[in-house]
């Protein structure tokens, strides 16, 4: 069996392969304080309290976002699970051609989703939404380069800015408003935080489909925490909360492919 890990800004998301299969997906706060026994006794915990014999784990995939949790991480599989995990760095085997001007500045995450997109959907243009702490989102050509991107503050990050840079705005709770305009001040700002970030990635879809991908539109792929809230505005077409767990499980098989 294979664990796989996407360490966020915000939360922890893992997921147990066997084979091509994934059985189990779960979440914990990320956090770069965490020691090597914490997460340890945590994936240990999560595993066989889902039952799954965490002995029967033999492979481990992580990209990570958070460069401090690295060296917890990879104690934490040295001494819990007996073996070197596989991490998503700069030189692992990918399959991409990396547009960017300087390779290295690309996310972990946002190559562990390009992966796992073209995964599923192989000779097909993408573009891909992931609704995290940061909104962002990437294109990747059937050709498999990865093009560019686009990095927006996140639902949750824009409720935060409005709490801590204003003098009475309160926090709220993230949902979808039931209609355009809110009646209360909470839900003025539910209904700000929902639709500016509706009417951003439906712009920004439009605009990059025009701008790299007149000839042949795109598979839309939706990932990240927040995806579901827009579930029915039609923005995606595929949703895929386990696209960076996906993305993961192919690295580590290519990498073990590598000569």
């Amino acid at each position: 069996m294979l664990l796989a890990i996407d360490v966020g800004n915000s939360q922890i998301f893992a997921g147990v392969f066997e084979g091509e299969a994934l059985q189990l997906t779960f979440r914990r706060t990320s956090s770069i304080h965490a020691s090597s026994d914490e997460y340890g006794i945590f994936f240990r915990t999560a595993l066989r309290e889902n039952d799954i014999d965490p002995e029967l784990v033999h492979l481990a995939g992580v990209c990570s976002v958070v460069p401090g949790a690295l060296h917890s991480l990879r104690n934490c599989f040295r001494k819990y699970f007996r073996f070197e995990p596989f991490l998503l760095q700069p030189g692992a085997k990918t399959g991409l051609k990396i547009r960017y001007r300087n390779p290295l500045e690309v996310g972990a995450d946002k190559i562990a989703n390009a992966i796992g997109a073209i995964s599923r959907f192989p000779g097909r243009n993408l573009l891909i939404v992931d609704f995290g702490t940061a909104t962002t989102l990437c294109a990747v050509s059937k050709e498999k380069e990865y093009l560019g991107g686009i990095i927006a503050p996140g639902i949750n990050t824009s409720m935060t800015a409005l709490e801590t840079k204003t003098a009475r705005l309160p926090s709220v709770e993230i949902v979808r408003p039931s209609g355009t305009l809110g009646r209360s001040v909470v839900e003025s700002i539910q209904s700000g935080l929902y639709y500016s970030t509706l009417a951003t990635v439906k712009h920004l879809t439009e605009a990059v489909t025009a701008e790299h991908f007149s000839n042949e539109p795109p598979v839309i792929v939706g990932t990240g925490g927040f995806a579901r809230l827009f579930d029915d505005e039609k923005l995606f077409d595929a949703f895929v909360p386990e696209l960076p767990l996906i993305g993961l499980r192919r690295a580590v098989e290519l990498s073990l492919a590598r000569p």
